[in-house]
């Protein structure tokens, strides 16, 4: 099992390094600022980050997430995802590879037709536009997708779409165009072929964005949003494959997505680590440098102990795509998900004990970044249903 990064890789790793010290780091106070300026709920793009894209699609560093385009595999882009995961809110989409776009542009290569490629395919891939994922429901446990209650109806040479979702992240930034959603398009068929994913246009008649939801009291520049949709009409043509293929649409855009997810949360982890390092050897108490005291060293021990396992583990689940696809992979992909979330919490918390009061500030990006790992514990599935399906493919062995 070979987990280090391909030559190709490697030269696409330097310079994204270089990128992040000369553009992304710098800017970090800047986009802040940028966003206070726009005011506290406000979902405008602060200017620099658009001025980071120009930059970024200069030098190469544009849409690295999908092997078909990049030339990258899986396991070379977790590496980079690492690098981007320092600067969560800023690196990913100055290289146009965040999230839910990143889910919606693999949705749209692997199973859109040639017209709705080039409708929104294309444009998301330029970084013109954003895409929002409504899956989620506030009435049901959506972690089990057989809950799913948003009705797709045919009607003609149409679908009518009613029902109500939320935390659509993406679709309260106002570059946000095309939905990806999922809903029953036959309630009566087996249970795995009862939902199905249609594109929505968010300016379509019927679809209200009510709210966007914010994340321990922080308001993501693209938004989470609530939406509403009342007999929305959209043409046949925009359905996803055919009716009855959402779950397995769904499931070819989560592995490689957890991915992504998971190694840019070993990013944060190691800024957390670096900045935790560096603000107790600067501090003193009793004396001496807070580095000093036993239990700071323990901290910084045992982050550096958990980082390096949950890297190994992502690098080897991100390999087994490469090897064996996604299918092949369930379990690995299943295991990262829960595990790069929880290592980021595990050591941005200790970071945050270290910078005392500071630490729970937005002086420093720890705390917002504890917030969004947090988060990830209940995205893309609860890592409850993550534990079960590990569960159950342990104990198959024994059978």
């Amino acid at each position: 099992m070979q987990l280090s990064p391909s030559h190709e890789a490697q030269v696409v790793i330097d310079r994204l390094n270089r990128f992040m010290d000369e553009f992304v780091y710098p800017a970090e106070p800047v986009y802040q600022a940028q966003l206070e300026a726009n005011g506290p709920r406000s979902h405008e793009v602060p200017a620099i980050i658009e001025e980071l894209k120009v930059e970024a699609r200069a030098q190469g560093l544009w849409n690295l997430f999908l092997p078909a385009l990049s030339g990258l595999t899986h396991l070379d882009y977790a590496h980079v995802a690492e690098i981007t995961g320092r600067s969560p809110y800023i690196a990913p989409e100055a290289l146009n590879c965040s999230a839910p776009s990143t889910g919606n542009m693999e949705i749209l290569h692997m199973f859109g037709t040639p017209e709705q490629q080039e409708r929104w395919l294309e444009p998301l891939m330029a970084g013109r536009i954003r895409s929002g994922f409504s899956m989620t429901e506030p009435d049901v446990a959506s972690s089990d997708a057989r809950n799913i209650s948003t009705s797709i109806v045919r009607d003609g040479d149409e679908y009518v779409i009613n029902g109500r979702k939320w935390w659509t992240t993406g679709a309260a930034d106002p570059r946000c165009e095309i939905l990806i959603l999922m809903g029953k398009t036959d309630p009566e068929a087996a249970a795995h072929r009862q939902q199905s994913m249609i594109l929505v246009p968010i300016d379509t008649p019927g679809v209200e964005v009510v709210r966007s939801l914010p994340i321990f009291g922080y308001h993501d520049q693209q938004g989470h949003a609530e939406i509403v949709f009342t007999d929305v009409r959209v043409s046949a043509g925009n359905m996803l494959s055919g009716e009855g293929e959402g779950f397995a649409i769904a499931q070819a855009r989560l592995g490689p997505g957890r991915i992504h997810h998971a190694m840019r949360c070993i990013g944060m982890a190691e800024r957390g680590l670096e900045m935790m390092a560096k603000r107790v050897m600067q501090r003193e108490v009793f004396g001496g440098p807070l580095s000093d005291q036993g239990i700071i060293q323990t901290w910084i021990a045992e982050s550096r102990l958990e980082i390096e396992q949950a890297r190994l583990l992502v690098l080897k689940a991100a390999w087994m795509i490469d090897e064996v696809g996604a299918k092949g992979a369930a379990i690995e992909i299943a295991a990262v998900k829960i595990i790069g979330p929880r290592t980021a919490r595990s050591v941005l918390n200790r970071a945050i004990q270290a910078f005392g009061g500071m630490g729970v500030t937005d002086d420093t990006p720890i705390a917002r970044m504890w917030a969004s790992a947090r988060i990830l514990g209940i995205a893309d599935g609860p890592d409850e249903v993550h534990l079960r399906s590990v569960a159950r493919q342990e104990l198959r062995k024994y059978r």
